[in-house]
């Protein structure tokens, strides 16, 4: 599955849910701004690189997933916590990439401030891919060996998603 940008969440979500996000944002922008005054900007840097949406977002999420599963009839309490840890699982990939940001800004800026942003957005975009389609592959990779191992019949069982 390519990776690509869908619009159907901004339907899904409802306007209290962007007033939580907000809310959750500015409250780890507020913790961030107490790290740093109390342990420099580069361990406060460090925090600002949460994603400061990612509490909230993990948590619409999930109740987006247990919402649609209700409206068919069934508990989606499973779902939403299997669609919580997807979203979690994708935003310590593109920590990876962040990291690949910084290293590649820090070496780069004293030469150019702008290349050094161009550099470090495109290295950032080749290491989050890459670290998505590594993972994928490795997914695919595992679930193979799991079925090799236990065989066939264990996927049918439910053993393994």
């Amino acid at each position: 599955m390519p990776v690509k940008l869908s619009s159907s969440a901004l339907k899904q979500t409802r306007w209290y849910e962007y007033g939580v996000r907000f809310l959750l944002g500015g409250l780890a922008t507020v913790v961030t701004g107490i790290v740093s005054s109390r342990f420099g900007v580069s361990v406060g840097g460090l925090f600002l690189a949460l994603p400061a949406i990612f509490c909230a977002s993990a948590t619409l999420i999930e109740s987006h997933e247990r919402r649609a599963k209700k409206k068919a009839g069934l508990s989606g309490r499973r779902r939403g916590q299997q669609a919580a840890a997807l979203d979690a699982a994708g935003a310590g990939l593109g920590s990876i990439g962040l990291a690949a940001f910084a290293l590649v800004f820090y070496v780069v800026v004293p030469t150019t401030a702008i290349g050094a942003f161009v550099a470090a957005i495109l290295v950032w975009a080749v290491v989050s891919v890459l670290a998505w389609w590594l993972r994928r592959k490795l997914r695919i990779t595992s679930r193979a060996v799991q079925t090799e191992r236990t065989g066939p019949s264990a996927r049918g069982r439910g053993i393994f998603p």
